[in-house]
């Protein structure tokens, strides 16, 4: 009876999203081309005011990871979970000023991606298609993350009754279907949907487990204090070196991925203004706060659900909601948890999607009349294929995730360097990526990661930005004196505020 019950509520849900996607791009224009289809697909016709964008980006900060991850990171170490809020606010600040940069460049020349945008600075096709396919290496994994975490969510609020291959299976499913149909401007209203739900529940959590199994705060907090002292300090309980130098290096090396992450750079390019991203990046600190509830849940798990291990450690928070609660409210919890993944997880198929639709088979001239229609299309394989993965390669969820943004930041230098700085040339930024990615995959791969204590990512990137300054200064110069610094550039007259168009001085 439980399992119909959470179940029943969970399909429900389900049907619900798909319907709020397909009510999202109704009457709006499709097209099949290169122009108006792609971009209304991809980023929302570049039509999304604060609110959408809003919510749409908080989907960045709550994944399944904020229920599974975050949860089981606060059971098996303690502190060093706390990463996660620091590099996201220190993220934001950084968006203040990176996200109306990249919305105004790519504005000016009509770009829909990150791919695009480096193929239009640099003035070559295959260097974004090449970025594609090098971005799609580290997504794949994250949408992976996103279909472990809604199948581990599927199986345990169904009681064990639907199996976690089947749980997977519907996962991919349910997003690959809504992804293809509703774009961006679907994920977006299905956010707002998804934002409710995690406030509720998250504020329904903080307030009744404590109470439940403790009696409140203030006795939770005096038993942790007294019996799990070192989950309160770094490096964390048996963290295998994340102490103090990984968490600096960590919040660092994520703060400054995350503001180029082709998935936050799709909420920018969907913006209706610069001034929305602004009044964006100054309100979604506030959102971060929630993101303590799954992490001390995790630690209040350690009392009540003892000798966890493994991956069985990012169920902590919903063996305590299992245990306790009714099977409606177990339903509900999870599919907020279940939202979660799917807002995300569909963006990053989008990305994907463009990025190969865009730059990849939109750069084959017989193709490029079709960018949307083969958009769509690699969605479908690339969420097929992070479901392959998913069946053959499991591993923890926060690994995952980390992989992805080792891997991605060093895209830093060639993106963010090249668009303030002409003289960097295209050599020097493929050389930089090219040393810091081969880098990351020794370490990371190698087993050292952190190494000398420190996150193996900062280590690749600054071997990146050695070898890209070395290059720029001593390797060839381009002959570019035909373009205009406005055709290379992303200049500060075009960052409009509200009321000015792009490239109006004022």
């Amino acid at each position: 009876m439980n399992a119909t019950v959470s179940t029943t509520i969970f399909a429900a849900f389900m049907v619900l999203t798909v319907v709020l996607g397909l009510l999202a791009v109704r009457g709006r224009r499709s097209g099949n081309g290169s122009g108006a289809g792609l971009a209304e697909w991809s980023v929302g016709g570049r039509s999304l005011g604060t609110v959408f964008i809003w919510v749409l980006m908080a989907g960045e900060s709550y994944t399944s990871f904020s229920y599974l991850g975050a949860a089981g990171w606060g059971y098996n170490f303690g502190a060093p979970v706390l990463y996660v809020l620091a590099y996201m606010s220190c993220g934001y600040a950084i968006g203040y000023v990176v996200g109306p940069m990249l919305w105004a460049y790519a504005r000016r020349h009509g770009l829909v991606g990150i791919t695009d945008i480096i193929a239009h600075r640099y003035r070559r096709p295959w260097l974004g298609a090449a970025v594609a396919v090098l971005a799609t290496v580290c997504l794949l994994p994250y949408i992976q993350l996103q279909i472990t975490g809604m199948g581990v969510v599927v199986s345990t609020i169904s009681y064990g009754t639907i199996s976690l291959n089947w749980a997977y299976f519907i996962g991919f499913a349910v997003t690959t279907g809504f992804v293809v149909v509703s774009g961006l401007r679907g994920s977006a209203w299905v956010s707002v949907l998804k934002d409710v739900l995690v406030i509720v529940t998250l504020g329904f959590l903080a307030v009744y487990v404590p109470l439940h199994y403790f009696g409140g705060y203030g006795p939770f907090l005096d038993r942790i204090v007294a019996e799990k002292p070192q989950w309160l300090t770094f490096p964390g309980h048996a963290s295998g070196g994340l102490g103090q130098s990984w968490f600096v290096t960590t919040t660092l090396i994520n703060s400054l991925t995350v503001v180029i992450f082709p998935t936050t750079v799709a909420g920018y390019l969907g913006a209706r203004n610069a001034d929305a991203l602004r009044r964006n990046a100054m309100y979604l600190p506030f959102y971060n706060v929630l993101l303590f509830v799954p992490m001390l849940l995790g630690l209040a798990a350690l009392f009540v659900v003892p000798g966890l291990t493994g991956a069985g450690s990012n169920l902590a928070l919903f063996k305590l909601v299992v245990d306790s609660l009714p099977a409606w409210a177990v339903g509900v919890i999870g599919v907020a948890a279940a939202l979660s993944s799917i807002v995300p997880m569909a963006v990053f198929m989008l990305v994907i999607g463009t990025m190969w639709g865009r730059s990849v088979l939109g750069a084959v001239p017989r193709l490029a009349s079709r960018q949307k229609t083969w958009s769509q299309v690699v969605v479908v394989v690339a969420g097929a294929l992070a479901l392959l993965l998913t069946y053959t390669a499991p591993t923890t969820l926060v690994r995952l995730s980390l992989i992805s943004y080792e891997g991605m930041a060093q895209l830093v230098p060639m993106l963010l360097l090249g668009l303030v700085w002409r003289r960097l040339t295209m050599y020097a930024a493929v050389s930089g990526l090219a040393a810091g990615f081969a880098l990351v995959c020794v370490l990371v791969f190698g087993g050292h990661d952190p190494i000398w204590g420190v996150n193996a990512g900062i280590v690749g990137l600054a071997v990146n930005v050695v070898v890209t300054l070395a290059v720029t200064w001593l390797g060839p110069r381009e002959r570019d004196d035909d373009r205009p610094d406005a055709e290379v550039l992303a200049l500060e007259d075009e960052f409009p505020r509200a009321g000015t168009a792009a490239g109006d001085p004022r």
